[in-house]
């Protein structure tokens, strides 16, 4: 006992100034063993310790009296001591060691999700990713763990705080995939379909040397949110996906192509049985949501179709074209698609017809000069991160290094630039 609180003495001594918090650090490093040897005694440790004040140290011993199984008694209280910890520590202290806040914010989570109170580690969760970002451009390891708990706590808006950043610089690979996974399953929960694209599309494209399960559920989502929101989807892949997602997705995600493909005819009857014979599949993969969801949208594009051909339409007409069951069924499908913008029409509900009408938008609002503004304003920003961060890579010596043994293996001095035979 006498060595932890010689150690906590040194804490509550060295916790003043950068010199000395930067002894203290060596010196808790050394005494990592120390701690794990001794946790018994950690709680009254860190009693003594103020966690604002003493944060790096408060920090290596929460770690260590965390790092032991502990009984199903003790979660509640641990978790509202990481919790009192994450909201009052010092940002300055903790990013001198990452992996230990780390380590604790994940315990926290655990420990939520064991007492079947996700939310409780919501709010501690977001504060530690503030804490621990250097800027809103860098995305952390905790990222995903916030993200998880929101999705099982159902705070889909809190979650969507995090999402709208331009990420520039990632800790961990599996830290990016499960980012975007997640975070498109939040924006799912919300409807924002286009937002959901965009993540579950980064989760699919992203560099990868190997396959993942990740990607592999990311794009299943996907297919199935191109075909909700769009209508229609591309089994190409974008130039810049990985060989071995090109190659290994769709043998991974088959049932799904099949469903596209289906969806693709405007065909329901067809749709439905291929729906049918890989309901279990779907409903394994917890797909089954949005998999009928798909197959309700394709009544949908097939009056979307009709926009195109017909200026005037009796409900009992579309009915029988998208095989709705009554002229009443019809119309409601008409008027929520009039209510979502989907389409432009008008109902006589004396002689049950249907007027279609063009696009009212003439894209001069005050709104939609604010929106085509700020979207260019986001590009612009954009173009100049992307020259900066491509400035930096051509000075980085690891690049520079690697592009001189590429040069060496492919130079163009080495080759003629007329065949011998055709030398004059």
């Amino acid at each position: 006992m006498g060595t932890v609180e010689v150690l906590v003495a040194q804490i509550q001594g060295l916790s003043s100034t950068a010199g000395d918090i930067s002894r203290l650090h060596t010196i808790l490093k050394q005494s990592e063993e120390l701690l794990h040897s001794d946790t018994a005694c950690l709680p009254s440790a860190l009693a003594q310790l103020d966690a604002s004040k003493h944060s790096l140290g408060y920090l290596y011993i929460l770690e260590a009296y965390t790092s032991v199984p502990i009984s199903q008694e003790q979660y509640s209280s641990t978790a509202l001591t990481i919790s009192r910890f994450l909201s009052s520590c010092n940002p300055e202290q903790i990013r001198l060691a990452p992996e230990k806040f780390v380590s604790v914010c994940k315990r926290l989570k655990d420990q939520v999700v064991l007492l079947e109170a996700p939310i409780r580690g919501v709010a501690p969760l977001l504060t530690a990713i503030r804490k621990l970002q250097i800027s809103s451009e860098h995305l952390t390891t905790i990222h995903p763990e916030f993200l998880l708990l929101c999705l099982l706590a159902k705070c889909y808006k809190t979650g969507r705080s995090i999402l709208d950043n331009d990420i520039l610089e990632v800790d961990q690979p599996r830290d990016l995939f499960l980012y975007c996974y997640y975070g498109g399953m939040i924006c799912i929960g919300l409807k924002l379909f286009p937002k959901a694209l965009e993540l579950l599309h980064n989760a699919v494209s992203s560099p990868m040397s190997s396959m993942n399960a990740i990607a592999v559920e990311a794009y299943k989502k996907y297919i199935l949110l191109s075909l909700i929101y769009n209508g229609q989807f591309s089994i190409s892949l974008p130039k810049y996906t990985s060989s071995v997602a090109q190659r290994n997705l769709k043998i991974f995600c088959q049932p799904y192509i099949e469903l596209a493909n289906s969806y693709s005819t405007g065909n329901v009857d067809e749709l439905d049985t291929v729906f049918q014979t890989n309901r279990e599949k779907f409903e394994n993969d917890n797909n089954l949501g949005l998999v009928k969801q798909a197959v309700s949208s394709l009544y949908k594009r097939n009056i979307q179709r009709l926009t195109q051909t017909y200026l005037t339409l009796s409900l009992q007409d579309i009915a029988n074209s998208v095989k709705l069951n009554s002229p009443k069924e019809a119309e409601m499908h008409v008027l929520r698609m009039i209510q979502d913008g989907e389409i432009f029409a008008t109902i006589n509900q004396k002689d049950g017809m249907v007027s279609f009408l063009e696009d009212s938008e003439q894209y001069k609002s005050c709104k939609m000069v604010e929106h085509i503004d700020s979207s260019i304003q986001r590009m612009m920003k954009l173009a100049k991160k992307l020259t900066a961060m491509d400035e930096s890579i051509s000075y980085d010596p690891l690049y520079l290094a690697k592009a001189g043994r590429e040069r060496q293996r492919f130079d163009y001095d080495d080759f003629d630039s007329v065949p011998q035979k055709f030398n004059i």
